[in-house]
């Protein structure tokens, strides 16, 4: 069991870390207000990088559905777990939730949501993640990126990277490159326990308005899903291939 409660612990502190970030940046109330997008970068990816330090030895930290579902389909993680770490890991991401919200109660009160076609709302935004423009089918394209280049470069690199440690360095620079590069059309979700999680949360919070946009949410699912597949192949074969001689 010693894996699926690292993933599980592991996710809640991703989730808490992350979306405190957010929360942070957005909320009324927040010291932080309006720190801007370098901030949430380099927040999340030591929200990413600090649990998987943490817990890689005992479960790899995956913390990720999409993640674990790409290393599966490359041969790279035994199905057999893939149930138990995706039910860790979304109920990791559902109780880091419910913590942020514990933790930033009072802000949360201050902030007044507003929704419109292609507005997140700030209380919302805080959760989960929302298109800059809404066009489903680009945005499937834009999760699909970034997580093909997160998944991809978390297989090539590990191998090479040297310390266990070292390696979930790495994972930092690649949650910050891919948000720099490719994040702003979607928001990087990359994964369903960061973003699926925490809105079904949102869903149940008493918050007095709200909107979970369900009819979005699945993008965030499917889109990390075929990147993390595509990325975790492509990274597979590129590690099999021989060193160079020289």
């Amino acid at each position: 069991m010693y894996p699926y409660l690292s993933e599980f612990i592991g996710t809640a502190m991703l989730v808490i870390l992350g979306d405190g970030v957010c929360a942070s940046n957005g909320l009324e109330g927040s010291l932080f207000k309006g720190s801007g997008p370098v901030y949430v970068m380099l927040g999340w990816g030591l929200a990413v990088m600090l649990p998987a330090m943490s817990f890689g030895f005992q479960s790899a930290a995956h913390f990720n559905p999409a993640l674990t579902i790409g290393l599966a389909i490359a041969g790279l993680f035994p199905w057999s777990m893939v149930l138990g770490y995706i039910v860790a890991q979304m109920c990791g991401g559902f109780v880091g939730a419910i913590i942020v919200y514990l933790v930033f109660k009072d802000q949360f009160k201050l902030t007044e949501d507003t929704f419109g076609e292609d507005s997140v709302g700030t209380c919302r935004g805080t959760f989960c993640t929302g298109p800059a423009i809404r066009n489903l089918a680009q945005n499937v394209v834009g999760e699909f990126a970034a997580t093909f280049f997160l998944v991809f470069f978390i297989v090539c690199i590990t191998p090479t990277a040297g310390t266990v440690g070292l390696n979930y360095f790495f994972v930092f620079s690649i949650i910050m490159c891919c948000g720099f590069s490719l994040g702003s059309t979607t928001g990087f979700a990359m994964n369903p326990a960061r973003d699926t999680a925490p809105r079904l949360a949102y869903f149940l919070l008493p918050f007095k308005y709200k909107d979970a946009d369900w009819a979005y949410a699945w993008v965030p699912i499917v889109g990390p899903i075929l990147g993390s597949a595509c990325g975790a192949l492509l990274g597979s074969l590129v590690t099999s291939w021989p060193a160079l001689s020289i």
